[in-house]
């Protein structure tokens, strides 16, 4: 089942017609999330993250969108398939329209919600081999828009193309001025000796929840130095440590980066903290 408009539709159902404005001209937004026994985890954030993408793009905000009206969507969602299933969940918000030319549009939107079984409830760093390479062939530009999760993904649709064609896990990404911005599937962390480094937003990664809780944590440890500075590709291979950061998996280790290989150490002292946050986020909305 999916949500559309919180009409609950059967999966396959044709619910689009051919002028669909995400469609056509990649004018959606969306945020993803994750849901354990009903709860909705880091539901404020991902919230008033929508609200934020949703503003920007100039989309007509419904006075009932609000954060309690969002959990019950999803809720209505789940409650087919299960509140004791852990759910990773697809929120996508486009803009109406009856005609797809880019310059007519009346800002109103409607909104469908998705759902994907999760085998673990809390997030799990996998140990298995995970190696990237830099992305070269199309850069992404270092805008507010390039904070956004729209539909408009083709660069890293070509990205992973290109990771499958060459057999390496991931890419990373990189702006104009040819500095690394982030992974195609998340945020990039490097740590070098007691520092913890990952890009700023003006340099143009996805400003996702997860990257927010990962600063947040990382802020707060004594023992180590937190910097958010533009990433050189030359710095990848002096750390000892990269870790993506996603809103699926909570945390992935890299292994490899061309000839160096990397430690996990970090990554498995904060995935225990993120896991905790999660937890926290569900008994304050309690």
């Amino acid at each position: 089942m999916f949500n559309f408009n919180g009409e609950l539709l059967h999966k396959n159902t044709d619910f689009l017609n051919e002028n669909n404005r995400g469609v056509q001209l990649g004018d959606a937004v969306f945020e993803e999330l994750r849901v354990i026994n009903g709860d909705v985890i880091f539901l404020e954030d991902h919230y008033l993250r929508l609200m934020s993408s949703m503003r920007i793009l100039r989309m007509e905000i419904p006075m009932n969108f609000t954060m309690e009206f969002m959990e019950e969507e999803i809720l209505k969602l789940i409650s087919e398939d299960g509140l004791r299933e852990t759910k990773q969940i697809k929120f996508t918000v486009y803009r109406n329209t009856s005609d797809n030319n880019f310059s007519k549009s009346d800002n109103s939107i409607s909104y469908f919600i998705t759902s994907t079984t999760l085998i673990n409830p809390f997030f799990v760093l996998d140990d298995k081999a995970y190696e990237v390479e830099l992305f070269k062939d199309f850069y992404k530009n270092s805008s507010m828009l390039s904070n956004l999760d729209t539909n408009n993904k083709i660069l890293n649709v070509v990205g992973s193309i290109y990771a499958q064609e060459n057999d390496y896990q991931d890419c990373l990404l990189l702006n104009e001025r040819k500095q690394v911005i982030e992974a195609l599937n998340g945020n990039v962390f490097i740590v070098k000796g007691n520092q913890v480094k990952t890009p700023p937003i003006t340099d143009g990664c996805v400003n996702s929840v997860i990257r927010k809780k990962i600063i947040d944590i990382v802020s707060k440890l004594n023992e180590v130095e937190f910097l958010e500075e533009s990433l050189s590709p030359f710095e990848l291979q002096k750390a000892d440590e990269l870790f993506i950061a996603n809103n699926v998996n909570g945390l992935v280790s890299i292994t490899k980066y061309r000839k160096k290989d990397f430690v996990n150490t970090t990554a498995k002292s904060l995935i225990g903290k993120l896991n905790a946050a999660a937890r926290m986020s569900v008994s304050k909305s309690v």
